[in-house]
């Protein structure tokens, strides 16, 4: 006679999986359809495992911002990472662009403030925002970007991408004709930065 054991679930990294399908609940439910013990059935551990990671909701919405800022940070470093000054900045507003059409709830959720400001996630804000705040100050000491506040100048065109992101997840602005106002935008946006003569 054999006994039935029960199951045993041993997952490598339980923090990555839990936050990876929380993300994927996010997508598709928004904040309101995350649950910690759903995310256990889900990855298939008990009730109360999610809870050695994330001790309530809150602390997994924390989380996901983090994990969102550090993703986006890594694609900026990418983008900035080779080419004239003009290339590294139209690379970083398509990789800014491209993130914020493929990952709605999940900006929403960095930026609007959904979470508590710990000190995790004012550092992982800095540390996204300092290659294109950075990028912008290199671009006036090279004289090819404006005097002011480098922050302010790269927030105000963040801000405008994020209005195209807006159009072409929303459908107002259908996806063929996403390219070309990208380059509308940044061509816009280009023109402002410039130094007045």
């Amino acid at each position: 006679m054999s006994i039935a054991r029960p199951r045993s679930y041993h997952h490598g990294d339980l923090r990555a999986e839990l936050l990876r399908r929380a993300e994927a609940t996010l997508r598709r439910s928004g904040v309101d359809g995350l649950s910690l013990r759903q995310l256990a059935r889900d990855t298939g551990v008990s009730h109360a495992a999610p809870s050695r990671h994330f001790r309530d909701k809150q602390a997994l919405l924390d989380a996901l911002a983090v994990a969102g800022f550090d993703r986006l940070g890594g694609a900026f470093e990418k983008a900035a990472a080779s080419g004239t000054f003009l290339e590294r900045l139209h690379a970083m507003a398509r990789t800014y662009l491209r993130f914020a059409i493929d990952n709605p709830a999940l900006l929403a959720l960095m930026f609007a403030r959904k979470h508590r400001q710990t000190p995790d996630i004012e550092a992982a804000a800095a540390r996204t925002l300092a290659t294109p705040f950075d990028m912008i100050a290199d671009g006036q000491e090279r004289g090819e970007v404006v005097d002011g506040d480098p922050r302010t100048i790269c927030l105000s065109a963040m801000a405008a991408l994020q209005g195209l992101a807006t159009f072409v997840g929303s459908g107002f602005v259908p996806p063929e004709e996403a390219d070309v106002l990208f380059e509308e935008t940044v061509r816009h946006m280009l023109d402002g930065l410039r130094p007045r003569r």
